[in-house]
């Protein structure tokens, strides 16, 4: 079965080991890049991944569902989600013409890890 629309499964691969196991390659995230529609968010007590994309890629369907875009694209990337954020913490926050056009493209299929 293939990844859904827009998952953070979307780029990977179905493959078969020695075995005949089926796995799913490696993800290649969309790290952090300094662009000038980026915006940065000062983490407050309560907020959570889910809720900032829930706020910030509102115009999106499902939009709390693109957590791991904010998780990636921190300098210091985020790999597990359900630790608490720590008030005060500075989070960058791509916009949503960065998240359609760049980090859903299909054309990163041919992007070398950054």
């Amino acid at each position: 079965m293939p990844p859904r629309l827009y998952s953070r499964y979307t780029f990977c691969t179905a493959q078969k080991d020695d075995a005949g196991r089926s796995f799913l390659s490696e993800r290649i995230p969309y790290g952090y890049r300094a662009l000038p529609d980026n915006r940065t968010h000062i983490v407050k007590q309560g907020d959570t991944l889910w809720t900032l994309a829930g706020r910030y890629f509102q115009p999106m369907e499902r939009a709390s569902g693109f957590w791991w875009v904010i998780a990636d694209f921190q300098p210091d990337p985020i790999f597990d989600p359900t630790l608490k954020l720590e008030p005060g913490r500075v989070l960058y926050i791509p916009s949503v013409r960065t998240l359609l056009e760049r980090v859903l493209a299909e054309s990163r299929r041919d992007e070398e890890p950054v």
